[in-house]
């Protein structure tokens, strides 16, 4: 990849271990509210309710405020585990609020900020909620590595909207040609930056089939062999 010159970058699941994170926090407040399911099976079943309703908030099908109930409610109600809304609402909010107190990133992270901050100006755009995406940013020590940070409710568009990532191009006075997005997202992140006319690289680590003539990686330090 010549002549880049700007690098963007997805936040969670990209960067920051979200999963990872989300377990930590789910196990204090299950320990706070005395919540007795089985954690694993909790699990389980919530990450790919939690990846299908971000689906349908990304398409504007549902609200923030959906999106935080049903992924919870859906989950008790398939395990057949009995609590209330206003216990929902406890844990929903309770998430929100423990979430950026742990900070795990994805192993390389640091390595390959460090690596390419001496190349590169360096960026994020992010799908995430601003009060929390910061916080996550801050808190892990990555926010001094950016120039820019773009979330999609402080802008009120998300990824793969073309128009978030030209808020971000003019924002860096950037031509789009000299940027690359690097993200686990085919849809938001991939997708979305090829429509702009960047280029792209699927942090791929399912192994997931990929686009041609995309570069796909199972590990950020493989940024290195391109950049």
């Amino acid at each position: 990849m010549t002549e880049i010159e700007h690098i963007f970058f997805d936040l969670d699941h990209t960067l920051w271990d979200f999963e990872k994170n989300s377990a930590l926090t789910f196990q204090q407040i299950f320990k706070e509210q005395e919540i007795t399911l089985d954690f694993d099976k909790f699990l389980e079943v919530y990450i790919p309710l939690n990846l299908k309703y971000w689906r349908l908030f990304r398409e504007d099908k549902i609200s923030k405020e959906e999106l935080r109930y049903r992924r919870l409610h859906d989950v008790f109600e398939k395990l057949n585990y009995s609590v209330t809304d206003e216990l929902i609402h406890k844990i929903s909010e309770d998430y929100i609020k423990y979430l950026s107190d742990y900070n795990f990133l994805i192993e390389g992270a640091l390595e390959i900020l460090e690596y390419l901050k001496l190349k590169y100006q360096l960026h994020i755009i992010t799908n995430g909620f601003k009060e929390v995406q910061h916080k996550k940013i801050i808190k892990s020590g990555i926010r001094d590595f950016f120039n820019l940070v773009v979330t999609s409710e402080s802008v009120g568009l998300k990824k793969p909207n073309p128009k978030i990532f030209d808020f971000a191009l003019q924002e860096v006075n950037a031509e789009p040609e000299k940027c690359v997005m690097i993200g686990d997202s085919l849809e938001a992140d991939v997708k979305g930056a090829i429509d702009m006319k960047m280029q792209a690289i699927f942090y791929n680590p399912n192994k997931e089939i990929g686009i041609p003539n995309v570069q796909s990686i199972s590990s950020l330090l493989e940024i290195k062999q391109f950049l």
